[in-house]
């Protein structure tokens, strides 16, 4: 019997020391796969804490970088205005401009006359020449439901030219459907001669080209969101009360809005962008009470005079 229990010994031995180097207890790997859970748990809350704070800071500089890229093509776009119309002029020629059908989701805020460089535009006997029309442009603030675009508001530009060349045919080919001048010869003041333009009975076929997307869409509120106040000049849009000047339903906030002085040809343009629309698809609400917030709304104005102006008696 002592050789049997020798061999069995040397043989449990044996096994038990083949058991320990082929690898860790079950203990050991439940004990090394809690300490990787303490360990890569905080780092990954970290990482995707660091991921999210570079995300939203990206909204806000993008915003706030075409914020401003807007507001420098606004101001070079009218350099060359000579009339600008006031809220007053807005409720005179609103019917004559387009998307007047849809009022509640398209706004004309900013529109001008303004002389158009046209290169090349007339022929001569060396070649071709320069010359200049007369343009009428607008810019509407839209809300609407259009899901190409952000649920936030867009900046869109409408121009209507005049025709250029050297005949009356030239002239009247080159002219944009629906243009009309502005008639000088009308009784009264420029401002009243201006804002009895009509358009022609032709259907406009320019269409509103979109400037920028990510325009805060939050209404007018007297306790979060309280209408602007103009220092000098006429506020455009009205907020309050009645007629073709007053904002209403989606477009109803001062995401875009502008102060005019039309007798100087002045223009105050005030732009608030939404960040937040870029980030998410609700809640996206200015407040003014809610400082987190109001971080992700980036405002910028800019204060232009046209160069241009009209001579009448």
């Amino acid at each position: 019997m002592r050789p049997i229990k020798w061999l069995l010994t040397n043989q449990l031995k044996y096994s038990g020391v083949r058991q320990k180097l082929n690898g860790f207890t079950l203990i050991e790997l439940l004990v090394a796969m809690i300490i990787a859970v303490l360990v890569i748990t905080p780092l990954l809350g970290f990482m995707v804490n660091i991921l999210d704070n570079d995300r939203k800071e990206q909204a806000k500089a993008n915003t706030e970088q075409e914020i401003k890229e807007s507001l420098d093509y606004i101001a070079r776009d009218m350099q060359q205005a000579v009339y600008i119309y006031d809220a007053d002029g807005i409720a005179a020629i609103r019917s004559q401009l387009p998307k007047y059908t849809q009022k509640d989701q398209y706004f004309p805020v900013l529109v001008f006359w303004k002389r158009q460089f046209v290169s090349g535009g007339l022929t001569v006997a060396s070649g071709t020449d320069d010359t200049f029309v007369y343009s009428l442009v607008a810019y509407y603030l839209i809300k609407d439901n259009n899901s190409t675009w952000s649920q936030a508001a867009r900046i869109g530009r409408f121009q209507i030219s005049n025709g250029y060349g050297q005949t009356d045919t030239d002239r009247e080919d080159t002219r944009d459907p629906g243009f009309k001048m502005f008639d000088l010869s009308n009784e009264g003041d420029l401002k009243s001669k201006m804002n009895q333009w009509v358009k022609t009975n032709e259907t406009y076929t320019q269409d509103i080209l979109a400037l920028v997307d990510y325009v805060d869409q939050t209404t007018i509120d007297t306790t979060t969101n309280p209408e602007p106040v103009c220092s000098t000049g006429q506020l455009v849009p009205k907020f309050s009360g009645t007629g073709d000047a007053v904002a209403t339903d989606n477009v109803k906030t001062r995401g875009f809005y502008v102060c005019v002085d039309s007798a100087n040809t002045v223009a105050e343009v005030y732009l608030r962008g939404n960040s937040l629309a870029r980030l998410q698809t609700t809640n996206l609400n200015f407040d003014q009470s809610n400082q987190s917030r109001k971080i992700y709304f980036p405002q910028a104005s800019i204060r232009v005079q046209g160069r241009g102006f009209v001579f009448t008696k």
